[in-house]
């Protein structure tokens, strides 16, 4: 958001005290109701995100001219059918605007978003194609912020055959982080967890019946997983996409750090 301040004053959309006010203040008013976390992306390496459920479409509306305004790069999760609607008409009228209905989620001056994932790998794994919307919204996320993002739907534990297939084929591409969607019982996640050596991260989807039915029966066996598993809420995949995203940066950061563990040294005896 600095930068897109700074350009602004050098083509002269801005002027310099103005700028100068919202860098001191270090939010960008959003109308009445909003501030912009302007210095977000530098602290956290994140990008701006507006979540669209609970908020009233006069509320959205404003917030929207405001940040289609600024020039910023935006992410707008769980749209409503209202907010979607009106993305799609402001999409007619010229604006820059990206917008998936499934995930029900926009990307608002996409090439304004940092691609600070750029170069890096995830895998992202699903278990039933009732997941899908979850899923695809951990993935617009990463690719949207730069990385490649490696898929493989439909593979859970019901007919474990298939994942035990997929899984060379995503180790071959050499993924820093494996994010699991999985609803029902949630088992997959542990599965993949036992049999990879890269942080995973378990997405609880909220899809199953009766008792435990709505993800909290797939978010207590992830919770109870006897192997290393990071987990977020139910239908979570914007949050598993920034956790991933900042595992992500870490892996990048890391200089000349091998895919594989090493052999440990033979004992003499073994020679």
């Amino acid at each position: 958001m600095v930068k897109h301040i700074l350009r602004a004053v050098r083509s002269g959309d801005l002027s310099i005290a103005k700028a100068a006010r919202l860098l001191e203040q270090g939010y960008l008013p959003g109308g009445k109701h909003a501030k912009f976390d302007l210095p977000r992306a530098s602290r956290t390496g994140l990008p701006e995100i507006l979540l669209g459920e609970g908020k009233s479409l006069e509320h959205f509306e404003e917030l929207l001219v405001e940040l289609r305004r600024s020039g910023a790069g935006v992410i707008i999760s769980r749209l409503t059918r209202p907010q979607l609607r009106s993305l799609q008409r402001h999409r007619l009228e010229g604006w820059d605007l990206e917008i998936h209905t499934g995930p029900r989620l926009a990307l608002l001056n996409r090439d304004s978003i940092e691609r600070s994932l750029a170069g890096r790998r995830a895998a992202l794994i699903s278990a039933g194609t009732a997941d899908a919307h979850v899923a695809e919204e951990v993935r617009l996320v990463l690719e949207a912020l730069g990385s490649e993002v490696i898929t493989s739907h439909d593979v859970g534990v019901a007919g474990i055959h298939r994942l035990l297939r997929e899984l060379p084929r995503l180790a071959a591409a050499r993924p820093s982080v494996y994010i699991v969607c999985a609803g029902r019982e949630g088992a997959l996640a542990t599965v993949v967890a036992g049999l990879v050596d890269r942080p995973v991260i378990g997405v609880p989807t909220s899809q199953g019946y009766g008792r435990g039915g709505a993800g909290e029966g797939a978010l207590t066996s992830m919770l109870q997983s006897c192997a290393p598993l990071a987990v977020v809420n139910i239908d979570g995949g914007v949050p598993a996409a920034l956790v991933a995203t900042q595992i992500l940066q870490l892996a990048g950061r890391a200089s000349g750090a091998p895919h594989r563990r090493k052999r440990p040294p033979r004992s003499a005896k073994s020679r």
